[in-house]
């Protein structure tokens, strides 16, 4: 089956791979000449503009979108939709705001044009692993690339399957799913982040523990030295938090104990926001999902004016005298 992928960066370049490998065609396009000259060699057909990648794809035409969120996502759907017609499809593989994905949904159907979000998970070692993915769109077009999809995704692979599953979609054991209508792929995947978020964090702050349980602040007695690494390690085997996140993080102690090469701001995409923001419209609590959003907030700042005013008020209160900075 043949796919255009405009955006050939460290996921949309690696997608097309893997679909190369699996059998299927593509034609690619970027800003960058030398990505496109890159996925030439490996057998995707080049374009040099929107106008020739559109003329390269096949009747009904599909057109995946892997963008950063916002305006390239935004101008690229528009601009493929002037171009396209009734019949094809557009994909945005990307991490946009699913009430975006509604909206351009409702336009292009006006035209004829299929609109589908995929909430891709998989990252830099999704051509190894595969892609897991959270599909939004009508039933007809992604029943249709139903092929680059079982493609994609990871397989049932060596993950025991789960009791109670037989008569259910076969599609979510092999690591794809149809969540729903236009949008609800986008919001799956947005919950996945700021899940993800949240256990990102638990791992952080408890690993801070066990380094901490050294401290000159603890009595003698009550001091461990703790080897991190092999904490990590032993915990990937067989234990109930055991996961891929704990696998990277046993990696990066691995080969560097003290995380010395790291500096410890954390940036946030947006799913976590928008997590939080979808919370508060339902009304759901979400306590560890928002302290961890706010961690990232707070790993940006050396002393927030917050700190200060803290500061401030235990000097008046009590006297309290600000250490001596180290």
């Amino acid at each position: 089956m043949q796919i255009g992928m405009i955006g050939l960066g460290r996921m949309g370049g690696n997608i097309v791979r893997r679909l190369l490998q699996g059998g299927h065609s593509a034609v690619v396009y970027d800003r960058s000449a030398d990505a496109v000259a890159a996925l030439g060699r490996e057998g995707a057909a080049r374009s040099d503009g929107l106008e020739d990648f559109v003329s390269k794809l096949e009747l009904p035409r599909t057109a995946w979108v892997m963008l950063p969120a916002g305006d390239p996502t935004e101008e690229a759907v528009n601009r493929l939709a002037a171009l396209m017609s009734a019949g094809d499809t557009i994909i945005d593989g990307g991490n946009s705001f699913y009430k975006d994905d509604i909206r351009r949904a409702a336009i292009l159907r006006e035209k004829g044009i299929h609109y589908v979000d995929v909430g891709t998970s998989g990252g830099v070692w999704g051509l190894e692993r595969g892609y897991c993915m959270m599909i939004g769109g009508d039933r007809e077009a992604v029943e249709r690339l139903d092929p680059i999809f079982r493609t994609m995704a990871p397989g049932i692979g060596e993950v025991e399957r789960t009791p109670g599953r037989d008569g259910r979609d076969p599609r979510p054991e092999q690591g794809y799913l149809h969540a729903g209508p236009s949008g609800s792929g986008h919001f799956v995947k947005m919950i996945h982040n700021g899940i993800e978020y949240g256990m990102m964090q638990a791992f952080a702050e408890g690993f801070d523990i066990l380094r901490g349980a050294n401290s000159a602040e603890l009595p003698a007695e009550n001091r461990f030295d703790l080897n991190l690494p092999d904490i990590a390690e032993v915990w990937r085997r067989g234990s109930v938090v055991s996961s891929w996140l704990l696998d990277l993080t046993a990696s990066a102690l691995a080969s560097d104990e003290k995380l010395e090469s790291f500096s410890g701001f954390v940036q946030d995409s947006g799913e976590g926001r928008w997590t939080i923001n979808a919370a508060i419209e339902e009304a759901v609590p979400a306590h560890v999902l928002s302290a961890a959003l706010y961690a990232r907030f707070r790993s940006r700042e050396e002393a927030s004016f917050a700190d200060k005013v803290l500061s401030a008020m235990r000097k008046g209160f009590g006297g309290h005298q600000e250490p001596k900075a180290s």
